[in-house]
């Protein structure tokens, strides 16, 4: 993969817009692991601010992008493309392939999916995403969902929390944080994210307060999005959605995410080892591009932070 700034690459596609709501995480990479043609059909499942649509939209001629996000404001920021190449589907991409088919699309000859929140999502303080702001604990991705954090917070059982604290946010006191929770909403429902840093405080390794609160944090998003769920339910469906030959291009920002994506790719399931038929041949229907995940380069990290936990991984479906 070769390296170019974000200025280099969006001086090469024409692309001027401003990219405060969202800076597209490893952008070269994703365009190179897709291998687009011009007259392919694509895939964007998680929109956010554009900013990777717009660079595929850029190298088709005759091909179309169909891009997926359940986020209201997502959808806004999609109207401001003006191409017949492109598609905006307002749906969770965890039903790819039921709306792809309501488009007659069968098969496509890339994927893309960056499964981190967008900057925007974080930055705006009453989306509840983010422990730099006091806002409600919303955390959906999709504001029509019903299921929000607080609700979470104040209604699942300690088991439940328990479960969740230490499967989605790996705390190590993950027991004690669920039954403080529970014997402090008895008194004082847990509505705000001050509300809920008040309580986690004391809970916290001294120094080290931020990476704690937002290891909750995520806990409570994976959990309010389901998004393990919808990650797996995803990935079944790519070898039957990609063309032969096509492209998957996964980009993920934690161990959670990253592990069912490099499992899949080696051997089609979540778990265990790599089917082989009567005479030897592994059975799976991808294979990997990447040996190992790609990151971003130092000048991206360094105008982009969040890209640092970033991991991209490449797969081709099998001719």
């Amino acid at each position: 993969m070769t390296e170019k700034s974000y200025e280099t690459h969006f001086q090469e596609n024409k692309l001027t817009e401003n990219y405060e709501y969202h800076w597209p995480v490893m952008l070269t990479e994703c365009l190179e692991g897709l291998a687009i043609k011009p007259d392919g059909i694509y895939v964007d499942v998680t929109f956010g601010g554009g900013g990777h649509s717009k660079a595929i939209l850029a190298k088709l001629t005759t091909g179309h992008l169909y891009s997926f996000d359940q986020d209201e404001d997502a959808e806004r920021e999609s109207e401001k493309i003006k191409s017949d190449n492109f598609t905006f589907i307002r749906a969770n991409f965890r039903n790819i392939q039921k709306y792809l088919k309501l488009y007659g699309v069968a098969q496509v000859d890339g994927i893309l999916a960056d499964l981190g929140i967008s900057s925007h999502q974080i930055d705006t303080p009453e989306r509840g995403f983010s422990t730099r702001f006091d806002a409600a604990l919303d955390m959906r991705m999709n504001t029509t969902a019903e299921l929000t954090a607080a609700e979470v917070l104040n209604e699942y059982s300690a088991e439940q929390l328990h479960k969740i604290f230490g499967m989605y946010g790996e705390l190590k006191n993950a027991r004690s944080v669920a039954q403080t929770i529970v014997n402090k909403r008895h008194s004082t429902p847990i509505n705000t994210i001050a509300d809920l840093k008040s309580v986690l405080n004391p809970l916290a390794p001294r120094g080290k307060e931020n990476k704690y609160f937002a290891q909750v944090f995520q806990a409570l998003r994976i959990e309010v999005n389901q998004e393990m769920q919808v990650l797996e339910e995803f990935l079944l469906q790519v070898p039957e959605v990609l063309a032969p030959g096509g492209r998957l291009v996964v980009m993920s920002y934690h161990s959670l995410e990253d592990r069912p994506v490099k499992n899949f790719i080696r051997s089609g399931k979540f778990f265990g080892e790599v089917e082989k038929d009567m005479f030897g041949h592994e059975i799976k229907p991808l294979t990997s591009i990447t040996r190992k995940p790609l990151e971003a380069n130092d000048e991206e990290i360094a105008r982009n932070p969040r890209a640092r936990s970033a991991k991209l991984r490449i797969a081709e479906k099998s001719a």
